[in-house]
């Protein structure tokens, strides 16, 4: 069976410098092996690093511009780049004026939103309203 999800009534997760709109994972669909989400960050916002120990995450560039930076350089984000993120990889975030970044991101194994983030810089249960509270602008 199909399991559809959509993305204005999805569960979205306030998380330092970006919403993350969880689409799919084990706690709403079902999967298994596999969460995805729509993460929008703000124009300008570079949140802290993070690690997912034992996560491997693929980020998808869909609207806006800025870098994924790592401890070896960076990857320029663009509309239509892909990374891969092996696990164990410290990296952080950094969207450039002027426009929100929009990624779509997916995590195997799951990771439920924020989990991964340093200790009290965010919440592990999503706000209040469905996934279209960050549009994007480009």
């Amino acid at each position: 069976m199909l399991i559809g999800s959509k993305a204005s009534t999805a569960p979205v997760y306030a998380l330092p410098g970006r919403s993350f709109v969880l689409l799919h994972g084990p706690e709403l669909t079902g999967s298994k092996n596999l969460s995805v989400g729509r993460v929008i960050f703000q124009a300008g916002s570079a949140p802290a690093g993070h690690v997912h120990p034992g996560e491997e995450e693929i980020v998808y560039v869909v609207a806006g511009r800025g870098q994924l930076v790592d401890a070896d350089g960076a990857v320029e984000l663009e509309p239509g780049v892909s990374v891969y993120i092996p696990p164990g990889v410290s990296h952080a975030t950094v969207a450039y004026e002027g426009a929100q970044l929009e990624l779509v991101c997916s995590f195997s194994p799951p990771v439920l939103p924020g989990t991964y983030d340093p200790p009290g810089a965010a919440p592990t249960t999503p706000a209040e309203g469905g996934g279209d509270v960050a549009e994007s602008t480009t």
